[in-house]
């Protein structure tokens, strides 16, 4: 879950990187970077936190040149927060190449063991990212044979890194003296844009995350990177693009849809506000269907993802729509707190409850989704605290019962409040009167409403169907292994992800 971006212009491009990445900023918080290439010269700052506070005047001014790469990272792979991990990454062999990566590998420990024996290639962090890189260096190398690199040798070597990578990656890439590439993995899991826009002195081209980061910045959007495809963004001007993998599918991540990205984005010819309405109706009518005598006072929205599908849903019941709590914006990121006290503390500090919005009344909170548990369980009880007489809780989304393994940091099964609990008992575990869930086949045509020929989504922490065909239960074991020996996200930070959703929630709709 990060953002990049990948400009080509005529001007210096160092301030649009900049915009476009607060623009993404509700991808991830925890890193970023920027690279900018001046003829055969790479220019790279990076580091650990905000955009804002990474980049500094001094900073900036040393990132000239006219086609730059941007990265904000969220981690789901390597160390959680190590300086060596921030993006974009660097390899000097061959033509020397930057690039910044969106998403996961699943093969990366046998694509680790292929570089390091067989490729003899050295990859110096925990990061996937740095592997992907690595892989595309040697297919560069292989392709060029020696000879002066061509357009057909970089999109020959797309195919070989579509051969030899597993899992999910939408990617932006320079190569010196030669231009900007950005890819796609053969199933489209993670997204990727591409816009343009004219200036005085030619063409220039944007590629980006999501569709607000061109809108922002006065770039028109022309479309979607399609699955497996590549784009050459050559110095020139010139765009050139080919589909790289043999069986390309679309199978977008449908956790994008419900939160990740921001409202006023569109993916894969979706819009995600739209979506978001029609999650909220769709969850009424399972509301009737469910409980048709319910008696219900207010429905009150989680902030800030959740206020769309709230809003719909309180029309499609009939009842009226209240904003009941008011998140603190100038509160700084929770980072790992080992107890339920300061886990409880940090909530209340993010969150006020208006009291009179609930004082006596029957109260539906709404939120985009449920995945550990620990926010709704405190938000349920700052309901009751301030005197609703019933509360009762529905998730936009339906139940997160599996891990997800494609570029969202999950907890581990046993961590995920849903598996193996009933609505029931999930009602009871984070004391609700009662909880409801959205139908994922409702949400899935939902989403379908706005293109009909997207046919299947990653649906995986929802339904357990790994749409790549390689995930194992023995793989989802090492992953759980991994997290609770500590190395990557271990116990304590994997208990933090909820209130780190809150937060790329407030980012979402407040950059």
């Amino acid at each position: 879950m990060c953002g990049i971006v990948g400009i080509v212009g005529r001007t210096p491009v160092n301030q649009v990187l900049y915009d476009a990445l607060q623009l993404l900023q509700h991808r991830g918080q925890d890193a970023a970077g920027i690279v900018t290439a001046e003829g055969n010269t790479f220019h790279m700052h990076k580091g650990l936190g905000l955009v804002r506070d990474v980049f500094r005047t001094r900073d900036m001014r040393s990132l000239s040149g006219h086609s730059g790469i941007g990265h904000c990272r969220y981690p789901t792979a390597g160390s959680a927060r190590s300086p060596a991990e921030a993006q974009p990454f660097y390899v000097n062999s061959p033509f020397g190449i930057v690039l910044a990566h969106n998403g996961n590998l699943t093969n990366s420990v046998q694509l680790r063991h292929e570089l390091f024996v067989e490729d003899l290639r050295h990859v110096n962090t925990n990061s996937d990212s740095e592997v992907l890189l690595n892989v595309l260096a040697h297919e560069l190398q292989a392709e060029a044979a020696g000879h002066k690199l061509d357009r057909d040798a970089v999109f020959r070597a797309i195919s070989g890194v579509h051969r030899r990578c597993r899992g999910a990656y939408a990617v932006v890439a320079m190569i010196a003296g030669f231009g900007l590439l950005a890819f796609r993995d053969p199933f489209g899991i993670r997204p990727l844009v591409i816009g343009q826009t004219d200036s005085p002195d030619g063409r220039e081209y944007m590629v980006a995350s999501e569709s607000v980061a061109l809108e922002g910045l006065g770039y028109s959007f022309l479309r979607d990177v399609a699955p497996g495809e590549a784009i050459l963004l050559d110095y020139q001007g010139a765009m050139h693009s080919r589909q790289c993998a043999d069986h390309p599918v679309l199978n977008p991540c449908i956790f994008e849809y419900v939160y990740l990205a921001r409202p006023d984005s569109v993916m894969d010819g979706v819009s995600v506000y739209e979506t978001r309405l029609r999650m909220g109706e769709s969850l009424a009518k399972r509301i009737m269907q469910l409980a048709p005598d319910l008696e219900l006072d207010v429905v009150i929205p989680i902030p800030d993802t959740s206020r769309p599908s709230a809003l719909q849903l309180a029309i499609q019941l009939g009842k009226p729509y209240r904003e009941g709590f008011i998140k603190n914006r100038y509160i700084g990121r929770t980072f790992i707190m080992p107890g339920q006290a300061e886990r409880k503390r940090s909530v209340r500090q993010k969150l006020n409850a208006i009291g009179m919005e609930f004082k006596g009344k029957n109260v539906l909170l709404v939120d985009d989704s449920i995945v550990r548990g620990t926010t709704s369980r405190e938000i349920v009880q700052m309901a009751r605290d301030c005197g609703a007489r019933r509360v009762y809780f529905a998730s936009a989304a339906p139940p997160v019962r599996f891990p997800n393994v494609y570029g969202i940091d999950m907890p581990t099964r046993r961590e995920l409040l849903a598996t193996n609990r009933s609505d029931e008992q999930i009602a009871r575990e984070i004391g609700a009167d009662a909880v409801f869930y959205q139908d994922l086949g409702d949400l899935e045509q939902g989403i379908r409403c706005d293109n009909p020929a997207i046919t299947r989504f990653d649906a995986s922490c929802f339904d357990g169907v790994y749409i790549t065909g390689d995930i194992s239960a023995e793989y989802l074991a090492q992953i759980e292994d991994h997290r609770n020996d500590g190395e990557t996200n271990g116990p304590a930070a994997a208990n933090q992800l909820d209130h780190n959703l809150n937060d790329q929630h407030e980012l979402t709709t407040s950059e």
